[in-house]
């Protein structure tokens, strides 16, 4: 890479937005249910609580009683009834059971069904990165372009630069491809 604060610059922006937007993608990927308990599910539910709105697993703890059921213990048992609502209206596909104490969450088994049209949101997940990814280049390139214009790169020093922000958005691509195959293999496995 070129000795040059504002190229450094241009490198730092892409390695982060990248980073970034493989980050996220695997987040959104830990959400998705694959047949086994995983409290990671309930991430982005959010429960009325205390005159706001909460993370559920800030309210409580939560783990996996076995592979297929996952136990909330609310650290204020009045907020059961608020967390079984946010539960049922989240459409996770689970039905919360409430013993006063704890709330259960079963997981039935995934049909074939379900697990093909959760094989296609990964798919989408994955390729909306893909064009994250790309818009990143593409902002990276245009920075590059424009101290080619202004003078402040030759042409060489910018055509090797390109080559270089192209082998960062190759190895993204290539991660982010490994992170969705590796989630469709775990959705598949019966």
């Amino acid at each position: 890479m070129i000795e040059n604060e504002k190229v450094e610059e241009i490198f730092l922006v892409l390695e982060d937005k990248l980073d970034k937007t493989v980050s996220v993608l695997k987040e959104e990927f830990a959400t998705i249910r694959a047949g086994r308990a995983n409290p990671h599910v309930l991430d982005k539910i959010h429960v009325e609580a205390y005159g706001g709105v909460s993370p559920l697993n800030q309210l409580g703890n939560i783990s996996a009683l076995d592979a297929r059921c996952l136990v909330i213990s609310p650290w204020d048992k009045s907020l059961l009834k608020a967390i079984e609502k946010a539960i049922l209206t989240s459409n996770i596909g689970i039905t919360p059971t409430n013993d006063g104490n704890v709330i259960r969450l079963v997981f039935p088994d995934l049909t074939e069904e379900r697990r093909r049209e959760l094989v296609k949101q990964i798919k989408r997940m994955g390729e909306d990165s893909k064009v994250a990814a790309r818009n990143v280049r593409r902002e990276a390139m245009e920075a590059l372009k424009k101290m080619k214009n202004n003078k402040e790169l030759s042409e060489d020093e910018g055509k090797s630069c390109e080559q270089d922000v192209e082998k960062k958005i190759g190895a993204c691509i290539e991660e982010i491809d490994k992170a969705a195959s590796a989630k469709e293999k775990e959705l598949m496995t019966v």
